[in-house]
């Protein structure tokens, strides 16, 4: 069978929803709802874009049960009854959470009443014993509508506190001991209580989250802690807006994005990592993906593992069979002077382009500044024109935790995954624009330095509660670091605006994904190993393939900021020349929507990747989409099919 014929059958084989965004990794049960002028969506157990008019007000509240690792227990709903009028509604459910020893029980009573109030009641009981480091309730911030602004916080000893939500990202909780929280929101007053338990914030910008969350228990407490079987725990959350002073604004019919032509920067280097597969890169892959031109190549090495040289022996082959400069990232331990020497007469045998290296250690979360003083010198002199970078192999949190200043290097980076908290498709939207916040607030304390991330992942590559490094998968389940919405439309819309809001943000480089396998942008010559829940073929190229592939042939244009009127439905990244604008629009929605890009003459389609060009574009690494050039309409409207991208060309 030939692969345009496979691909055939795995469009037959599989859903639509498996194609465009993941099948069953995306499906949620959504309702909407009103208490009074708020409007909301109720969806599995959760509250979420709870909004006056077009102003949000609480991005979400949830609860959620977390293991002594901070897993969080999977949450399974029964007996829900729900209740809706027109402007006020009542819900009631159980929840079962379980993983491993922990099993608890929870019935949750949510109300919403026409004066614009809200109340979110669980009362719970642990039907095993075992270790929790948190449950309960948990309310999200959005980080545009209250970044900067005041806030007063009242304090369980009866004390209130006027203070500020931060604006750039905070490495500590900026507000600590509260029992109630008000705040202002276009000219309205937002009031929300808290009972059962102690609550402080925590910015989740750290962690690429696009808001900021109020959480029970505090964390300067220890844990964790051992819940008893039969223990109950009792919490309530209230909410009450008062919109007296509130100018309502419509809704827009259609998304604008609208161009900052005087906001440009320039595109970041961008590279991508060693595949983690069993296999070593083909002939075939070679060819295929060489063309791409990607600005770096990352390697992982563990120097401490007296077994590194094996795998550098095959990566080596691979760098250089691509013609890709190396990133190298190296871990070491306390035996850093030696490995990094031993690291060195090895690399000075071979015949790589090293682009830079990056420093980390084997059990810190950020590079401690004596490793750094200590071999970036010895770095450079055996290898001139080398770049140092230092930092962390996780997340902004561990880097903002942990600012390491050594001026030995020449740039800090941290690594990306939107997923820390929450795993459906809309908090994965939402989370893109914070991608930009921790790059805005690297530079703040960076002294100079360039600012890099590496790597950009859609799903975390490990625990970095527990560990500072990945281990191999292994099992005949899919692993963690897997992520299906890779190989979908989903996850090129996803890739296209995640390096908009890098790109616009200044950052110097950035590594995407791998080059083959389940965590590649292509499948490369081998099945799916776990093809039930990763269900590709082998010779399938993903969408995201082919965005990076226009992207690299366009190196020399600038990225021109824009901004969607709703960029949970659409978005774009925008490169020009300064005459001729390339725009790669994404309806990041199961539905059309209609977008109209203000400022933007002469359109016409040059690229469409959507449901109808699937098994083309899947099937060709070098699909040609120039037979797409025809003109968008005199209204200059886009009509974007679900999970479709759309390259559109115009001037001006």
């Amino acid at each position: 069978m030939d692969l345009m014929s496979a691909i055939h059958k795995f469009e037959e084989s599989f859903a639509v929803e498996t194609i465009c965004s993941g099948g069953s990794v995306n499906q949620t049960k959504q309702m909407y709802l009103r208490a009074g002028r708020l409007t909301m969506i109720y969806e599995n157990g959760s509250l979420r874009s709870i909004a006056l008019g077009k102003c949000e007000i609480v991005r979400m509240i949830n609860s959620a049960v977390r293991d002594k690792a901070w897993l969080t227990a999977k949450a399974e709903i029964s007996d829900e009854v729900i209740d809706i009028k027109v402007d006020s509604f009542q819900i009631q459910y159980k929840c079962s959470y379980q993983l491993a020893d922990i099993q608890f029980l929870a019935t949750y009573s949510i109300t919403g009443d026409s004066d614009s109030s809200i109340s979110f009641e669980m009362r719970g009981e642990s039907i095993t014993t075992f270790q929790k480091s948190r449950i309960g309730f948990c309310l999200l911030h959005p980080i545009e509508e209250c970044a900067g602004k005041q806030c007063l916080i009242s304090h369980t000893n009866g004390e209130q506190e006027n203070t500020c939500f931060p604006t750039d990202i905070s490495p500590a909780q900026p507000f600590k001991d509260i029992i109630s929280m008000e705040w202002m929101v276009s000219g309205s007053r937002c009031t929300v209580d808290f009972y059962g338990d102690i609550f402080e914030t925590e910015d989740h910008r750290n962690w690429t989250d696009a808001s900021f969350k109020t959480y029970c228990t505090p964390l300067d407490l220890p844990y964790p802690v051992t819940v008893r079987k039969g223990e109950r725990i009792t919490q309530r959350i209230d909410l009450k807006v008062n919109h007296d002073g509130f100018q309502s604004t419509n809704k827009d019919a259609v998304n604008q994005i609208v161009l900052f032509p005087d906001q440009l920067q320039p595109l970041p280097r961008i590279g991508i990592g060693q595949s983690t597969r069993p296999q070593n890169l083909s002939p075939n892959e070679i060819l295929i993906l060489k063309e791409l031109q990607f600005d770096h190549y990352r390697i992982d090495l563990y120097l401490f593992n007296d077994e590194w040289k094996l795998k550098a022996e095959l990566s080596a082959r691979e760098a250089i069979q691509l013609g890709y400069p190396v990133m190298f990232a190296l871990l070491f331990d306390e035996h850093y002077i030696n490995q990094a020497n031993v690291f060195i007469e090895w690399v000075l045998g071979k015949t790589l382009k090293i682009g830079s290296i990056m420093l980390f250690h084997k059990i810190l979360q950020a590079t401690p500044d004596y490793l750094t003083d200590a071999v970036a010198p010895i770095f450079r002199l055996k290898i001139p024109g080398i770049q140092i970078g230092i930092g962390t192999n996780a997340n902004f949190a561990q880097l903002n935790r942990n600012r390491p200043v050594s001026e030995n290097a020449d740039y800090v980076l941290y690594s990306i995954h939107p997923q820390e908290h929450a795993t459906d498709n809309q908090s994965l939207t939402e989370n893109l624009k914070a991608q930009e916040y921790t790059v805005r607030s690297a530079g703040a304390f960076a002294n100079g330095k360039q600012v890099w991330i590496s790597p950009v992942n859609m799903q975390r590559r490990f625990n970095a509660n527990l560990e500072n490094f990945e281990h191999p998968a292994s099992g005949e389940l899919l692993p963690p670091q897997v992520d299906v919405r890779l190989m979908t439309l989903y996850g090129a819309c996803w890739s296209a605006i995640s390096l908009k809001y890098l790109s616009e943000s200044g950052v110097s480089g950035c590594t995407y994904f791998e080059t083959t396998g389940e965590r590649g942008i292509i499948q490369g010559d081998y099945n799916s190993r776990w093809p039930e829940a990763f269900p590709s073929k082998a010779g399938m190229v993903f969408p995201v393939f082919h965005i990076f592939r226009y992207i690299l042939a366009h190196k020399g244009l600038r990225v021109m900021k824009s901004q969607s009127s709703n960029p949970l439905q659409v978005d774009s990244l925008i490169l020009t020349n300064g005459t001729i604008i390339k725009a790669i629009v994404v309806n990041f929605t199961e539905v059309e929507q209609k977008v109209v890009i203000s400022g933007f003459d002469c359109i016409y389609n040059e690229m469409i990747l959507d449901i109808e060009s699937f098994a083309q574009f899947v099937s060709n690494p070098e699909w040609n989409a120039q037979k797409c050039n025809i003109p968008i309409g005199s209204e200059n409207i886009l009509l974007m099919s679900p999970f479709s991208i759309r390259i559109i060309v115009g001037s001006l």
